[in-house]
């Protein structure tokens, strides 16, 4: 198999690889609160968010808040997508 078949195989629709490099752009980001959860800032588009939110990858809290919370899940699939469009984890 060619490079280019691996590549072709390989594709993901736009919106979901809008959301997956949301997931991973909020997951890079990510900070730890007094409590030591993992945190993000809100500054994505809004649909994304509530996608994520919907699909219990984030908990976004209330709509004063500025930031969202990880959940379980969302923590390992970040991970996922970071392996799937090979991308380095920070070293922390």
């Amino acid at each position: 198999m060619t490079e280019e078949e691996c590549f072709q195989m390989n594709k993901t629709e736009a919106k979901e690889a809008i959301k997956e490099l949301t997931l991973a752009l909020m997951y890079l980001s990510r900070f730890s609160d007094k409590f030591e959860a993992d945190r993000a800032w809100k500054g994505y588009d809004w649909d994304v968010i509530d996608q994520l939110d919907d699909e219990d990858y984030i908990d976004k809290g209330s709509p004063k808040s500025k930031s969202i919370y990880f959940t379980t899940d969302g923590l390992d699939y970040a991970k996922k997508i970071l392996e799937k469009y090979h991308i380095n984890d920070w070293s922390r």
